[in-house]
């Protein structure tokens, strides 16, 4: 029993080997569908969003990269058209992590970037519809937890972070939005990624 717990403790204090040089390759993917209503008066919602990351370990703890994100939002009541809300998200990033054992990583992703908004309006009597598309910056910081499963592949835990966007309303001359997030411990999700 003392030599398993030897060997525990120093798997857990013992640092794993640099992955300076390394190319990381990471993302998230989610998709999400729900009906609700009885026949006749139906209504269906389906989410889809794909956010891949890679980037340049350049030396122990800092990895440079790009990143992007694509979300379909989908929606529609039963006999009538479905709609389609798209956002499109590009940019960069710059990941500080730090080791703690062979198993855990803290990291910390600094993403700035450009994005793109396209959705659908309806009036409130559902009889017309309107076409917006909006587009922007953003800059958010992520903090997260990598948990190393085998051979440098495993899963990053996020458990939000601190975000501010712009989106500029380019059709009809829609109003401007400027957004402020602050979601530590309110959001939660899990990634892949692989060092090579």
């Amino acid at each position: 029993m003392k030599k398993l717990l030897l060997i525990l403790a120093l798997s857990m204090f013992s640092f794993a080997n640099a992955q300076k040089g390394t190319i990381l390759v990471s993302g998230n993917i989610s998709y999400n569908s729900q009906k609700s209503g009885d026949s006749g008066s139906s209504s269906q919602i389906k989410n889809f969003n794909f956010s891949p990351k890679m980037g340049y370990q350049y030396n122990d703890n800092w990895t440079l990269g790009v990143e992007s994100s694509v979300n379909s939002y989908k929606y529609g009541y039963e006999n009538s058209q479905e709609l389609n809300n798209n956002k499109f998200l590009v940019g960069g990033f710059l990941r500080y992590s730090k080791t703690l054992s062979e198993i855990f990583s803290v990291y910390a992703d600094l993403g700035v970037g450009y994005q793109y908004v396209k959705y659908w309006n309806i009036t409130g009597d559902n009889s017309t519809l309107s076409k917006t598309k909006e587009n922007g910056y953003y800059i958010g910081i992520t903090p997260a937890i990598y948990l190393n499963l085998k051979k440098n592949f495993g899963l990053n835990f996020n458990i939000g972070g601190l975000g501010y966007d712009t989106l500029n309303n380019t059709t009809n001359n829609g109003t401007d939005t400027k957004s402020f997030n602050f979601s530590f411990g309110q959001a939660f999700s899990v990634g892949i990624s692989k060092n090579f």
